[in-house]
Formats: structure tokens, C-alpha cells, sequence
């Protein structure tokens, strides 16, 4: 059942709320709402009490008038206090990097699970090119949202154009897609300036002393490991793990192996 929460800035945050157990927070990643999750939530539900919520612009969720990511923070911060007062976080890519900025930000979390957080460290290509960001901006700004998600997929996430392609011929899956690009900017927000092929600042990242997995997938490219390796190493309480065969896609289309993972670490 649907519930909402208030968030700091007055904006309504939808969420649902299942299972019973050490409350977890799930963040979605870009183009994502809770729907993304749901099996997730479900399987995680066995042992935990699973929040599984919209993210601000999206889904059911409302929005502020002015984007900044430390109101996505607040709003994590607003669901952590309807759980109790703490609760651990689990994001994938973009949501992956939220979450890790809002244990960096002094939230009370408890453990942080982060899938395939996409930093670019090597000057190996991995990531957007520059200017990026200003042309989904512009993108936007001309009503040209399936431009925009067909850019950030090929250009940030490295998609091949003929899969997006095939994506662009089944109608459910693309309007879905084009009903949150408004949001890609939230989360080219979110990412900063942790995509231009350098390392990783440690005192950034730091303050983030929850112990934490770093997950990747055994089918992912090589750049979200070495994102992974460098992000285990400016962490306190970090250790990295892959996962034979899956990929960055992994929270929606291979939950069932996600979970057992998942679960095992976050009951500690």
C-alpha cells in the first residue's frame, strides 16, 4: 500500500513499505522509479522491512520547485525517520552514488549497499562526454525527451544505439522511459564531477563510515570495477564483490540473485 512521507522542503515522497525486520531503504537509479525495484523489495521483504520509494519528480512522488541533491538527501533523511530513526540503504548506479552521499552526509546509516556506482576513474573513456550534461539540458528544453533518454543511455551508459533501438519499438517500456527524463538532470547532478576520468576524492567520500559493499556485475564493463576498486579504497569500511554473470541491470532483471547477497550483508 501506498504511504507518503514529507520531506524537508515540503515536498511528498511516495513510498511502500513491506516486510518486517531491520528496516532498508532502496534508491533507484536514473530513468527508474520504485517500480524498478519492486520484485527486489519483495524477495528482501522476507527478512527486512523493505522501503522501496519514488524518488522526487518521479512516480507518485511530488517536486520542488528548484532542484539541489541534498533535498534528495532530506528525503532520505524523512524516510529514515519514519522508520525508526536509522536504516540501512541499498542503491544501484546514480542511486548507488545518492545513497552513498547521504551516509557521507551524517544520515543515520546503519549498512550501505551499493550497486555498480559509475564514477570514471581511469582516462579510459568510461562515462559521459564532456558537455554532456548540456546537451540533455538542451535536449529538454526543446521537448526532445526521447532524444535526451536515447543520448544518456548510448553516451553515460554506454548502451549500443541498436538496442535502444529495439527499446524505442515496444511503447510501454519507452513512454515509461520519456515520462522521467525530466529527472536525468537530478541524477547528472547527483554524479557531479565524479565522471571525468580522475580519482576519486577521499574527503569527499570519507565521512561515509557504515560498513559497505560494493557490487558489480561479472558482465559489466570493466569501468564499474575499477569504479568499485577505487571507491573501496577511500571508504572506511568498504569490501567489493562480483557477481558472475550479471550486469548493471541487475535490480530489475536478476533480483533473485541479487537478494540472497543483499540479505546476507545487510542483516551483518
Amino acid at each position: 500500500m501506498e504511504s507518503t512521507v514529507v520531506s524537508g522542503d515540503g515536498t511528498r515522497i511516495a513510498y511502500e513499505r513491506v516486510g518486517e525486520g531491520r528496516p532498508v531503504i532502496l534508491v533507484s537509479s536514473a530513468l527508474a522509479d520504485r517500480r524498478d525495484a519492486g520484485k527486489l523489495a519483495r524477495l528482501l521483504a522476507r527478512r527486512f522491512t523493505v522501503v522501496n520509494y519514488d524518488r522526487r519528480g518521479r512516480g507518485s512522488s511530488g517536486d520542488g520547485a528548484v532542484y539541489a541533491v541534498d533535498r534528495e538527501i532530506e528525503d532520505i533523511a524523512a524516510l529514515i525517520d519514519q522508520v525508526g530513526g536509522s536504516a540501512s540503504l541499498f542503491g544501484s548506479s546514480s542511486g548507488a552514488v545518492l545513497a552513498l552521499r547521504a551516509a557521507a552526509a551524517g544520515l543515520a546509516v546503519e549498512r550501505l549497499a551499493l550497486h555498480e556506482p559509475p564514477f570514471s576513474v581511469d582516462a579510459d573513456g568510461f562515462g559521459p562526454p564532456e558537455g554532456f550534461a548540456s546537451r540533455v539540458d538542451t535536449l529538454l528544453a526543446g521537448g526532445r525527451r526521447g532524444d535526451a533518454v536515447k543520448d544518456f543511455m548510448t553516451e553515460a551508459q554506454g548502451m549500443p544505439a541498436f538496442m535502444v533501438g529495439a527499446m524505442r519499438l515496444l511503447p510501454g517500456v519507452w513512454s515509461g522511459l520519456t515520462a522521467l527524463a525530466h529527472t536525468l538532470p537530478y541524477d547528472i547532478a547527483v554524479m557531479g564531477d565524479t565522471q571525468r576520468g580522475g580519482p576519486l576524492d577521499a574527503d569527499e567520500w570519507s565521512a561515509a563510515a557504515s560498513p559497505t559493499l560494493v557490487l558489480t556485475g561479472g558482465a559489466s564493463p570493466a569501468g564499474f570495477h575499477s569504479a568499485a576498486r577505487a571507491l573501496t579504497g577511500v571508504l572506511p569500511a568498504a569490501e567489493h564483490r562480483t557477481l558472475p554473470g550479471l550486469n548493471h541491470g541487475a535490480v530489475a532483471m536478476a533480483p533473485k540473485r541479487l537478494a540472497p547477497v543483499l540479505a546476507e550483508f545487510l542483516d551483518g
